[in-house]
């Protein structure tokens, strides 16, 4: 959340994607709290939900569709994990995921760093 944060707040941006911020537990919504990052997060644009296991599992708040494309911070993925089998799930970095929010598309992030 540290890079994403930073990259949103250094180019002052907002997402040109449905970005959605899902803090693994309360202690890690808290801390993005007190840091600042939650803010940083919604100027951007982003949705945040409630911390715990969301679309990572497929379960709510943003499970892909057929024939939607995502990318996510998770470190699993296969057909069905974030929703329908029918869309295209990849992973990436938060540094990639951040850039590409911005950019509306899978992008590398080395020019954001």
């Amino acid at each position: 959340m540290k890079e994403a944060a930073r990259i949103f707040k250094a180019h002052g941006g907002k997402v040109k994607a449905r970005t959605i911020i899902g803090p693994a537990s309360r202690a890690v919504y808290l801390e993005a709290l007190k840091r600042g990052w939650i803010d940083t997060f919604v100027r951007a644009g982003c949705m945040i939900i409630t911390p715990g296991c969301g679309p990572c599992l497929g379960a709510h708040s943003g499970i892909l569709a057929p024939g939607e494309t995502g990318l996510a911070t998770t470190n699993r993925n296969f057909v069905g994990r974030m929703g329908s089998p029918d869309s295209k799930l990849y992973l990436s970095s938060p540094a990639t995921a951040a850039a590409s929010a911005l950019e509306g598309k899978i992008t590398d992030a080395r020019r954001w760093l």
